[in-house]
Order: structure tokens, then C-alpha cells, then sequence
């Protein structure tokens, strides 16, 4: 392995380290970013010069000072790297800065700060202690002036993973980078910067691909009549003649030819069965398109009948499936409305394509579908908890140590899972905080999953599978970790969200039943033998690159005769089915076995899609229309309903815009003690009340909100949000 000659590493990671480059010539090996940030060394050549300005000699500088240097981190030689503060002579090696959490700056004179002298983002004391989810990867991020944490500087309620941010900004580039949340770009990077976001002078990564939107240009060409009369077959297509394709002016992914449907002109619109039949069920169909079905008879009396063909979707064109956020410029050059098929040339028809709707008009529908399978899923815990007595079973908590206190609980006799569960949370100091609240217990839940997801019981980034601890099958601590997820979700929990597919698959439909993916491979090595096996383009490089790993598939007992180039799908094949399922049957069977208690297995099974919604999904981000249809409202008659709904709902709006300094899970916070909406739902269902009171009162027990009547909004808006950040200060602090 090549070493760089600035850090003495061998790491090839471009997102960390930047791209490791080797010059055989010069017998040189260096990360960009080790010369990038290297203290006494300037790019003094043109851009094809040397690495890209540095020249070769000023390189050879720059090893020869660093050699003198130590690294106050390592302690090793070759610390090209000095923190730019006065008085401040600590050096280090770029990856050894990274590690001990140092800034670099990529802009300007491309300044290094080491741990002690490093900016800090500045925010009031009001802003801090609390979490809130990364508008990146929607997970958990504390509301602290930590290295591993950003805030945006346009927003009051945008926090980050500092993570996070640097792959979307590697991905995105200078010119996409910017706040998720507020669209803003020249305050957002030059914070980011400031905080030492690397922002690559590129364009966006989606942009580069080659031909990245050809399949939006693409059009669906095909007669769905179930008589086609076309002698050229159903795919023929003839501009300007009876033998065009027109498509379903409602959803464009059906089409007929206009002699099958007995059309005139182009001009005529045409809807398939499908569209046809939604009109008829909404009751939207005018009478004007019955006529129209009318004249798809034909004249000489053949009725042309439309056909109920296979699923639409294995017919769409390739560009509906893309994600409607990534769909191309499609505006006229000379105006700014959308070109429609009527201000084409017949010829051009065809390269005009609907799929940037269809694709708005899909993405709506599975969003809309996991609404309902959550739902669904909704419905069958509180079936489920129907089991849940009123006998308590109270359990110990040390947040600083949660999973083993979390073990002792569940493992102590009298704990039973249909028992009413309180939860008790102690300090080091042995000086107990007691709290049976909905409130307490969700925190420990949500602790645990997010202790269970970062834990060596999962392996993945964000969609995880079983790994293979051999301590955790010692301990039975995959069964202890099936059974918690499932007293979670039966006990008003919040769910993993976190589980992949084809873990999700083994589960439900068993094992032996499931083909795992490339994606499911953790292990760098064992993914590169597989990419090596996979893109072998003659046999002898087949047979070459088996002799390479003969030992890793002998082990793993893959090992089979290669005769052929194809026989290196079966090879895959075997190989992912070992790591990823054969050699961690035993965590699995006992993770099942957990997931069985309360029957969370049993009804996994038999709806499948309903506790996919829950378990490989992360929980939908609260939105003011979401907090609105939760709440039931309610009034006495001598209330003023429409003027107070009126504030409530003008304050949601507020809070989702950012323009309030609390936020949407703040509010279902305040009212129920949960940050989030739990799968099986609240019990009591929220309600909202309007009373002639002072202040805002939350009843959680009852999941009740109480709200005052004001005279004007700022009033009512002024209430809300010193109580509930109030409110909430006072929880954080007693739960620290």
C-alpha cells in the first residue's frame, strides 16, 4: 500500500482525506488535503503542474520541515500541519487533527485551528440543552456547542450533523450547497466554511453523471386498446396519421392509437379505463367526457374496449420512477410557462415527456400509501395492548448507561411485558428522580432505540442488519433486544425505523426466502471481492480472482467449480447469502424470539406491509397540517371557536416557517410528553380546549391541551411560546 508522505498513512478515503493520489514518476503518495492544509507550502505552479499548482519541489520542502516537527497528538514525526492562533506552536498531521477534533478552514490562506483554539458557533443559552432532529439524515441531534454538531445560521431550528453536512456538501458542490431548510446559500456556506465544511468548486454530483435525465426525454408509446387495430403492432407509432399514439391526458402512462379509439385529431382527449374509473368513483366525471366515451365506438359498429392490463408500472417510462426533486429544466426558452404538446411539431411529440408529473404524481401516492400502512399498523398495536394490565412493573434507569440498566430491568422477576411499565431515573449518585409519566417513558424508549441503533448488535448506515457480536449471542442480548423493539412498540414507544429490507425480509418471511443485496454488505473487503467476482469480463480474470481469495471462500464455504463466465452469479450469490444471513442465523432466530413477545412477530407477518411503514421507515417529520389533524378541538358554547382556531392554526404555521423559537415537536412535547408520534398512537386521543385561563396548561395524562382566549394573536402567540419554552427548560434540566 502506497503511504502518504505527509501523514504516514495508507488510508484511501476521499471524503475524510480527500483523493489519495500516487505519482510513480516522482515516487510521491500524498491525500489533496494533507497538501491543501500543510502549513509552509503554496501553490506557486499552474493548475497542470506538479499536483494541481503545488509543485513537486515545494513537496519535497514541505516533507523535508514536517520531518522535524512532532505531532502533539501521535507524537510522531511529519506534523505538516501548525495551529494558526498567536502563541499557539502545536502541530499535527491532518488525519491526527480530524481525530482530536481540530478545524480546517478551506478558503483563503486554508487556516487550521487546533482542539483548544477552534471557532465555536455562538447561540443564546435559551437555544441549547434540548434535541431536535437533523434535517439531513432526521436523526437525533443534541442542541449543543459540540464539534459533531452545526446549527444554521438562517434558521432558528436547524441543527446538523457536522457528518452529515460534509457528505452533502462533497455531494452537492459550491453551487447546490446550501440550508435545507430556508434555501439560503451565501450566509449558509460561509458559515459552514468558517466551521471547516469543505465545499468542492464542482458541480452537484447528480449533474455529472452522464446522461443523467435521458430517460425523462423519453415518452410512453404504446395502444393499451384491448382490440388494437393496428397491423404494425401495439408500439407503432406514426406522427401526423391515424396511427398516432395519444396518451391519457390525466396520468400519460396509457395510450392508444387514434384509429383504435375512433379520434379525429390530436386535439381530442383521451382518458384510459384506469382515470375513467377514479372520475366515475369521485363523482367529478362531467358529462361532457361520457359523451366522449360515447365515441369510442366506431362507426361500422365494432365498440373499441379498452383493456385492464397488466400493473401500470411495468409500462411507465424509465424517467417516472426518478424522484420529482430531480427533474430537469423543462420551461420554453422564450417564456416561462411549460411547453405542452400542442406548440410542438408532431415530430417532436415524442421527445416531449410527462414523466416529471408522473413522477410528482407516484412519489405523492407511496407517501400516501405509507400513510395508510402506518395507519393500519396504528390499528393493530392498540390491538395488541389491549394486553396491558394495570399492574405495574417499575424499572431503574440510568441514562448515563441505559442499555444495562435497561438489561437489569427486563431481566428482573417481577418485570412482565403486559404490565403497566414506570420508569424510575437515577443518577450516579444513587439520588433518584421519580417520574410515571407518559413522558418519562417515552424518553427511556427513545433512548433505548437509539441506543439499540448505534449499538454492535446492528451493522449498516442508515438501513441495518443483524451483525455477528459474539458476546451479544454469549449474553442472549439480540433476544433482549428483539424483546425491548417490541415492548416499545405495544407500550407507545416510538418504533426503530432503522431495519432494512432484508432484515425485515428475514423476518417475516423467513431466511432460506430472501436474496440479500451488494447494499447489504458492510465490510469493505468482502464488498471489493464481491465487485471483483461481479465485474470479471473473461474467465481467466474469474479464475485469477478466486486464486486471489481462495482462503476468505474456503472459509466461508463458497468455493465451487468455475467453468464458465457465468458462473460467477451463483458465486455472488453464495457469497452474499453467508455474510449477510448464513453467519448470523443464531443472532437472528434469537432477535426473533424477542420479537415475538406480545405477538409483535405473529402480526408482522401477517401484514407485512402495514410494520414495514414502522420498521424500515423513519417516523414522518412533523408538520403543522400533521399537529392540526392530531388535535380534536374543543369549545364551550360562549367561545369565540372560529377566532381562537384561527390563532392556532396561524401559530403552527409560524412554528413550521422557523419563525418561532419553538418548534412543532416542542408543542407534542408540551401536551404529551412524546417529541414524536408514537405508532400506536396516544391514548388519550389529543385534545384542544379554549378557556378564559392566563397561560397555556399541557395535561399529559389526559393529552389535553388548554389554551387561552386572547384579544390578538401576538398575545396568544407571546403565551405559547414563554410557556412552553419555559416549560421545557425546566424538563431538560431536571432530566440532566
Amino acid at each position: 500500500m502506497h503511504i502518504c508522505v505527509l501523514c504516514g498513512r495508507t488510508d484511501d478515503c476521499p471524503e475524510k482525506y480527500g483523493e489519495k493520489r500516487t505519482y510513480g514518476e516522482y515516487n510521491l503518495t500524498v491525500h489533496y488535503y494533507c497538501l491543501l492544509m500543510s502549513s509552509g507550502i503554496w501553490q506557486r505552479g499552474e493548475e497542470n503542474e506538479g499536483v494541481d499548482g503545488f509543485l513537486i519541489t515545494d513537496i519535497r520542502k514541505e516533507v523535508n520541515r514536517a520531518a522535524k516537527l512532532k505531532c502533539n497528538i501521535c507524537k510522531k514525526k511529519g506534523a505538516s500541519i501548525g495551529c494558526v492562533a498567536p502563541k499557539c506552536k502545536r502541530s499535527y498531521h491532518f488525519p491526527c487533527g480530524i481525530q482530536k477534533e481540530c478545524i480546517f478552514q478551506f478558503m483563503e490562506d486554508f487556516r487550521s485551528y487546533c482542539w483548544e483554539h477552534r471557532p465555536v458557533q455562538k447561540f443564546p443559552d435559551k437555544e441549547s440543552g434540548g434535541t431536535s432532529q437533523c434535517t439531513i439524515c432526521l436523526d437525533l441531534v443534541e442542541q449543543l456547542p459540540l464539534y459533531t454538531v452545526l446549527k444554521s445560521p438562517c434558521c432558528k431550528n436547524a441543527w446538523f450533523h457536522r457528518e452529515c453536512l460534509q457528505y452533502q456538501a462533497l455531494s452537492a458542490g459550491i453551487f447546490f450547497f446550501r440550508c435545507t431548510v430556508c434555501n439560503n446559500k451565501d450566509n449558509f456556506q460561509k458559515e459552514m466554511l468558517r466551521m471547516g465544511i469543505h465545499i468542492p468548486e464542482k458541480d452537484a454530483s447528480w449533474e455529472l453523471e452522464e446522461n443523467a435525465y435521458q430517460e425523462l426525454l423519453q415518452c410512453y408509446q404504446h395502444c393499451d386498446i384491448k382490440r388494437c387495430l393496428c397491423k404494425k403492432g401495439r408500439d407503432y407509432n406514426e406522427p401526423d396519421s391515424k396511427w398516432e399514439i395519444k396518451r391519457c391526458h390525466c396520468c400519460g402512462s396509457r395510450g392508444t392509437h387514434l384509429a383504435c379509439s375512433s379520434m379525429k385529431s390530436w386535439e381530442q382527449n383521451w382518458e384510459c379505463m384506469e382515470c375513467r374509473s377514479i372520475f366515475a368513483k369521485s363523482g367529478n366525471y362531467s358529462k361532457q367526457k361520457k359523451r366522449s366515451l360515447a365515441t369510442s365506438e366506431k362507426t361500422d359498429g365494432t365498440t373499441c374496449l379498452l383493456e385492464e392490463p397488466s400493473p401500470k408500472c411495468p409500462r411507465l417510462s424509465p424517467g417516472s420512477q426518478r424522484s420529482f426533486l430531480q427533474s430537469p429544466k423543462r420551461m420554453c426558452q422564450n417564456n416561462s410557462l411549460p411547453c405542452t404538446h400542442l406548440e410542438l411539431p408532431a415530430s417532436n411529440r415524442v421527445m416531449m415527456s410527462l414523466s416529471p408529473l408522473m413522477s410528482d404524481r407516484n412519489w405523492c401516492l407511496r407517501k400516501k400509501h405509507l400513510r395508510k400502512q402506518r395507519r393500519e399498523a396504528s390499528n393493530i398495536l392498540k390491538e395488541l395492548n389491549l394486553q396491558v394490565n394495570t399492574k405495574t412493573s417499575r424499572l431503574h434507569i440510568n441514562e448515563e448507561n441505559i442499555w444495562n440498566s435497561a438489561l437489569k430491568g427486563f431481566r428482573q422477576r417481577n418485570f412482565s411485558p403486559t404490565n403497566t411499565i414506570e420508569i424510575k431515573f437515577t443518577n450516579v449518585k444513587n439520588r433518584s428522580k421519580t417520574d410515571t409519566s407518559a413522558a418519562s417513558k417515552h424518553h427511556f424508549f427513545q433512548l433505548l432505540m437509539l441506543h439499540l441503533q448505534n449499538s454492535s448488535l446492528f451493522e449498516g448506515s442508515s438501513a441495518k442488519n443483524l451483525s455477528l457480536d459474539f458476546e451479544a449471542v454469549t449474553e442472549d442480548h439480540y433476544f433482549e433486544a428483539g424483546k425491548m423493539i417490541a415492548v416499545s412498540l405495544v407500550h407507545g414507544g416510538p418504533s426503530p425505523g432503522f431495519f432494512s429490507k432484508t432484515l425485515f425480509s428475514c423476518l417475516v418471511h423467513g431466511p432460506e426466502n430472501v436474496k440479500p443485496v451488494l447494499e447489504d454488505v458492510v465490510d469493505v473487503d468482502v464488498a471489493q471481492t464481491i465487485q471483483m467476482i461481479k465485474h470479471a469480463n473473461s474467465l481467466s480474470s474469474l479464475q485469477s480472482t478466486i486464486h486471489n481469495c481462495y482462503e476468505f471462500l474456503a472459509a466461508s464455504g463458497c468455493l465451487r467449480p468455475i467453468t464458465a463466465l457465468c458462473d460467477k452469479n451463483m458465486l455472488v450469490n453464495d457469497i452474499l447469502f453467508h455474510h449477510v444471513i448464513k453467519r448470523i442465523i443464531s443472532p437472528l432466530e434469537s432477535f426473533r424470539q424477542g420479537l415475538k413477545t406480545l405477538g409483535v412477530l405473529e402480526k408482522m407477518q401477517m401484514y407485512p406491509d402495514a410494520f414495514s411503514s414502522i420498521l424500515c421507515h423513519k417516523p414522518e417529520r412533523l408538520s403543522a397540517e400533521t399537529i392540526c389533524d392530531l388535535f380534536t378541538i374543543h369549545s364551550s358554547s360562549n367561545v369565540n371557536k372560529t377566532g381562537a382556531v384561527n390563532f392556532w392554526m396561524g401559530y403552527l404555521q409560524d412554528v413550521e416557517s422557523g419563525e418561532s423559537v419553538v418548534t412543532l415537536e416542542d408543542i407534542l412535547l408540551f401536551v404529551t410528553g412524546s417529541f414524536s408520534i408514537p405508532p400506536v398512537g396516544f391514548d388519550p386521543e389529543p385534545t384542544i380546549k379554549f378557556l378564559h385561563i392566563k397561560y397555556p396548561v399541557g395535561k399529559r395524562l389526559l393529552n389535553c391541551l388548554e389554551l387561552p382566549i386572547t384579544k390578538s394573536y401576538k398575545q396568544f402567540k407571546n403565551k405559547m411560546e414563554v410557556t412552553i419554552r419555559n416549560t421545557l427548560r425546566v424538563e431538560r434540566e431536571y432530566f440532566c
